[in-house]
């Protein structure tokens, strides 16, 4: 799927971006080129380093920014697929710094679109959040208008030959600013501070995030959104899994967060099929493809009227020993209690 092909990711120095390029040069060790986009010089002198272009010359590390939309167009020349992850992902550094978000999840994403569609770019997949679904803080609304960018983009690709999808998935386990770091670090301090005793969310490891989008890269017929079945969890059994002896201490929840996470509303039923392993919500604007292309595509069915995808009505839940489990297959080998 992806040997011989030029790939660029936005945000390549991320959580996502070095998972991503790590399964690449594993799976696919024909890829052409990897060029690595971000606009933070450390991060891209650490990565490489751990790969040395004598060893890996088919990496590239471009110093950009996407709101800067002419070295963007640079920067994709003989691109084939681009995987966007760059983003204000912080929902309190949003609330605060809100021009700031709009410029880079809401304008960048645009600035993607018109440097796929001005270098015949082949594929195009933008990581969402379960916060844009029905969202209340300024980065789920900056990320919902992404996505819209992202799905009506295939309306206006005219003869080209390129889609645009987008993933949208839960709390990455590991990753950057996610509560398991958060709470292994509170552990030696031997309290655990909680927003709220009944919140949950959606558990997903950064390799199954990869997957997903490997999955949107050879399957999308342009416009989908496309979300995994995965497992919930209840944050205090994060902090029960982490630190059983620990102190819990209820701090209130902080603004722009909800209890529950949602990534497919009841609306959004509506015009959301069922793929078996994941979901996918159709554009509601299509001039290419009818909701039966879309069905007969991907061999899946149209969802139940009113379904709903919640993080606290979910039917999979990770325990607290299975968040042991994936804790030390996904974020530290060593973790014990």
């Amino acid at each position: 799927m992806l040997n011989y092909k030029k790939i660029l990711i936005t945000g390549g120095t991320g959580s996502f971006g070095k998972k991503f390029t790590e399964m690449i040069l594993r799976e696919y060790p024909e890829v052409k080129r990897i060029v690595i986009y971000s606009r933070d010089e450390l991060k891209q002198s650490e990565m490489r380093m751990k790969y040395p272009p004598k060893d890996f010359p088919q990496l590239r590390f471009f110093i950009g920014d996407i709101r800067d939309r002419e070295r963007l167009i640079r920067a994709c020349e003989g691109i084939d697929v681009i995987i966007h992850a760059a983003a204000i992902k912080q929902v309190d550094t949003a609330e605060y710094n809100p021009t700031e978000c709009i410029r880079t999840n809401i304008d960048g994403a645009e600035n993607v679109i018109h440097a796929a569609l001005a270098c015949n770019v082949k594929r195009v997949v933008a990581l969402s959040t379960d916060k844009a679904c029905a969202p209340i803080n300024l980065y789920g609304t900056t990320k919902l208008a992404s996505d819209k960018l992202f799905t009506a983009a295939n309306n206006i690709k005219g003869s080209r030959d390129i889609r645009f999808s987008a993933v949208r998935y839960g709390n990455v386990m590991g990753s950057r600013g996610s509560v398991i770091p958060f709470f292994m670090k509170q552990r030696e301090k031997g309290i655990i501070p909680i927003t709220h005793e009944g919140m949950t969310r959606f558990n997903i490891s950064l390799e199954e995030g990869v997957r997903l989008v490997f999955f949107a890269i050879e399957n999308a017929l342009g416009g989908e959104i496309f979300v995994p079945k995965i497992p919930s969890y209840k944050i205090l059994d994060v902090a029960k899994a982490i630190a059983p002896e620990c102190e819990v201490k209820n701090v209130g929840i902080r603004p722009g967060e909800k209890l529950h996470e949602e990534m497919i509303t009841e609306t959004d039923s509506l015009n959301t099929i069922d793929l078996g392993k994941y979901y996918a919500i159709l554009p509601s604007v299509s001039f290419s493809h009818s909701k039966e292309d879309f069905i007969k595509h991907h061999n899946a069915k149209s969802v139940e009227f009113g379904f709903k995808y919640n993080s606290g009505t979910n039917d999979e839940w990770d325990s607290v020993e299975s968040l042991r489990e994936k804790i030390r297959k996904f974020v530290d080998p060593n973790f014990t209690v």
